[in-house]
């Protein structure tokens, strides 16, 4: 178990008795100063637009780097999420100080420590922290070769560093602790660093064993599930039957004399049990859910009509793309109605969160994805200040996006304010987990597309609908155990994220050369369950729909699929990832044997950002339908690769999950309720039905910007999928999951 000793809160005093001693807080501002600031995709205010990565939002380089007499510390204010970017951010930092990565101490996500880069999501990490991370220190080595210079009345090109040594040209050596004494790394970043040569990277580049991997597959102490305090008690929630449900009776009094029962909670309606043990907390839980009597809900409507309700529910219509003038007939021309159910985030461990408020600061271990914006929501939520809040993350077991974890941070915060002194452990149960996390919107995605007699597209008209992609917590109000209480707080409105990074119509537009474009998105506003992030948000359903128009258009053409892809893409990186697929599988061979087909996609993730292209050969039983994936051979170009390993997993983990999300899973529900409780009604990939061979071409651009690799594979491998299944069988099948009891008769 993990043993988390008591720590000082104070920045200053972590910071006393290096050789440095740096002011870590960012210059305040005023609040005429904040209102006219850009705030960020992510949610943080923009202070130095012209700096790379998330210089642009923390621009100080001592909000990076730290350099004393105990050594480098380095901070990101992304988090690992299984991701392997804490490694990859590690071998960034370590390449430009030029010093091995065991000589710096990386500290992640802390809102007591590092710096503000709102949420790590939407393959932003290493797009972001790296690109900040990376130009930090090689501008931290230059003011400390700098400081070496002036001592030994040097020029600093005529130095050079070797594993946190600076060395001179007739022998002197200094180290990079006594270089800082004469700096100060309370500076602006500059807009440009000093270059250095891809072919000179020792690090970047190459793969470095991943840091979060031996505690994992040893049964180590890895997550925040295994955090034990001293004098730490548990406490299990007790949830209303669905939302919107009333509290009419509880009997608190005869739960308060189980064994062990330390405290129990009830504010309106909320509730929750404390006691001194786990299996003391669950036995208190389940006896106040038989003791509870709840009146009222909301409705939840039949699975099978939920598109047609999507379409009539109230909305707000965006403009995403209307460029050039639609053709008035059109030599070929496909429609296509794709439909996308719920989805579950299905974090193999249910959340979990510890909170201790101690001498008037309350502290919170989360695996959320944004300490900065979760202070926030508890500070609000608690009437406690910003700064007596502390959120710290630590892995959790499952992510992928908006799942229970902030939820439960917020139960944590609640129940520690009524326990000060005592560490409280929150951990969710597998039917809390399934029926309160917020899900990955239903969706229609209808798109009408042509070509003219040269083969060119021409019109391209798409329209969606979607409930919010994006509730993450922007005040108390996104937090449920916020909604349930006597003076209940109210969400913030939903609002989409702006293009090209998108929400439900990340991705809508193509990126091959068209004619013209209308494309709209229907924002569904009044929703029947809560909505929020998953992996790759529209993009899943919106490359699937794009994709499959592509191949069925070059069937009405009568053209290969992959040249037509590729006489509309201008992009030569874009380009380069469909030949190198289409090479790798022998476009087109396909297997003679029944039920086989062999499919093709390709996007670039939200236009701006990593390529991937792939192809599926897979086998469709005929009498079951069962889908069966021999063979995946796939092609990405993420800029400048860190770890070719890393990239490789997260490719991989991609297909998985896709196939995962395209052929089996879909919440089911019911007026009744939520059915998907557990995993007998949740279905997810099993081990036998994991694609069974998968190959990963990586096309590495030295020198060239980091785009983000952990989101790109989801759409393409849909979409591939799809094209694979309607190659084998004739027959375009279009309602996500892709399942026969799912397509129309």
């Amino acid at each position: 178990m993990t043993q988390v000793k008591e720590m000082t809160h104070s920045r200053r005093a972590f910071l006393k008795g290096g050789a440095l001693l740096m002011a870590f807080t960012l210059a305040p501002m005023t609040r005429r100063a904040w209102a006219d600031t850009e705030v960020d995709t992510l949610g943080t205010v923009v202070r130095a637009p012209d700096l790379p990565g998330s210089l642009r939002t923390n621009p100080y380089l001592d909000a990076w780097i730290r350099v004393g007499a105990d050594g480098i510390t380095v901070y990101t204010g992304k988090v690992e999420l299984g991701t392997g970017v804490k490694t990859a951010l590690l071998q960034i930092a370590a390449e430009r100080l030029e010093v091995s990565p065991a000589a710096i101490n990386l500290l992640t996500a802390d809102t007591a420590l590092t710096p503000n880069e709102g949420y790590t999501a939407g393959s932003h990490s290493i797009f972001d922290s790296g690109t900040a991370l990376y130009n930090a220190a090689a501008q931290v080595r230059e003011l400390l070769l700098e400081s070496a210079g002036r001592s030994w009345e040097v020029l600093p090109a005529l130095l050079s560093t070797e594993q946190g040594i600076i060395l001179g040209p007739t022998g002197q050596r200094m180290s990079y602790a006594d270089a800082v004494k004469n700096v100060d790394l309370h500076l602006y970043a500059k807009a440009e660093s000093p270059v250095m040569p891809a072919t000179q990277f020792k690090l970047i580049g190459h793969s470095l064993q991943r840091l979060d991997i031996a505690a994992k597959v040893s049964g180590g102490a890895a997550f925040v599930q295994d955090i034990r305090l001293p004098g730490m008690v548990h406490a299990r929630v007790i949830r209303p039957p669905r939302p919107g449900s009333r509290l009419e009776v509880f009997d608190a009094k005869s739960i308060k004399m189980l064994p062990g029962v330390v405290q129990v909670i009830r504010d309106g309606n909320y509730l929750a049990v404390v006691a001194l043990d786990e299996w003391q907390a669950i036995k208190a839980m389940r006896s106040g859910y038989e003791s509870a009597y709840w009146s009222g809900g909301q409705a939840i409507p039949e699975s099978g009509s939920i598109h047609t309700l999507l379409e009539r529910l109230p909305s707000r219509r965006y403009p995403i793309s209307h460029e050039g003038t639609p053709q008035d007939v059109p030599h070929h021309s496909y429609r296509a109605r794709v439909t996308k159910q719920y989805l579950m985030h299905g974090s193999i461990g249910p959340s979990c969160a510890v909170a201790w408020l101690k001498d008037g600061t309350l502290t919170v271990w989360t695996h959320t994805q944004g300490v900065y914006p979760l202070r926030a929501g508890i500070a609000e939520m608690t009437g406690l200040p910003p700064e007596r809040v502390r959120c710290i993350h630590t892995e959790g077991s499952g992510c992928y996006g908006h799942n229970g974890a902030d939820d439960a941070a917020a139960d944590a915060a609640l129940i520690a304010m009524r326990l000060p002194g005592t560490p409280v452990r929150v951990q969710w149960m597998r039917e809390q987990e399934n029926l309160w996390e917020p899900y990955s919107s239903a969706m229609i995605t209808e798109v009408q597309a042509n070509l003219d007699a040269q083969g060119r597209l021409q019109d391209w008209n798409c329209e969606l609908w979607t409930t919010p992609h994006n509730e993450r917590i922007v005040n108390a109000g996104r937090l449920l155990p916020a909604r349930l209480l006597a003076r209940p707080f109210i969400s913030a409105p939903s609002v989409p994220i702006a293009q090209p990074e998108g929400d439900g119509d990340r991705n809508a537009v193509p990126l091959y050369t068209l004619g013209s474009t209308r494309i709209d998105m229907n924002f569904v506003t009044e929703m029947p369950f809560r909505t929020s992030a998953m992996r790759s948000l529209g993009a899943h359903i919106n490359i699937f729909a794009i994709e499959a128009c592509m191949d069925e258009l070059a069937i009405k053409a009568e053209v290969d699929p992959v040249a037509l892809r590729l006489a509309h893409l201008t992009d030569p990186r874009a380009r380069a990832v469909v030949e190198r697929v289409r090479d790798a599988i022998a476009w087109p061979q396909r297997s003679s044997a029944p039920g086989a087909g062999i499919g093709f996609a390709f996007a670039r993730y939200k236009n701006i950002m990593g390529y991937c292209a792939i192809a599926v050969r897979l086998q469709v039983h005929p009498q079951t339908g069962e889908v069966q994936i021999d063979h995946v051979v796939t092609a990405v170009d993420v800029g400048q690769i860190v770890n070719p390993d890393g990239l490789r997993n997260q490719v991989q983990g991609g297909v998985v999950q896709s196939t995962s999300w395209t052929l089996y899973e879909k919440v089911a529900y019911d007026p009744g309720g939520i059915r998907s409780y557990d995993w007998s009604g949740y279905p997810i990939l099993r081990f036998s039905q994991v694609p069974k061979k998968v190959d990963v071409h990586l096309l590495d651009q030295p020198g060239q910007p980091f785009l983000g690799a952990a989101e790109i594979v989801q759409g393409p491998m849909a979409a591939a999928i799809g094209n694979a299944i309607a190659n084998a069988t004739g027959r375009r099948w279009l309602n996500l999951p892709l399942t026969r009891s799912q397509q129309p008769s």
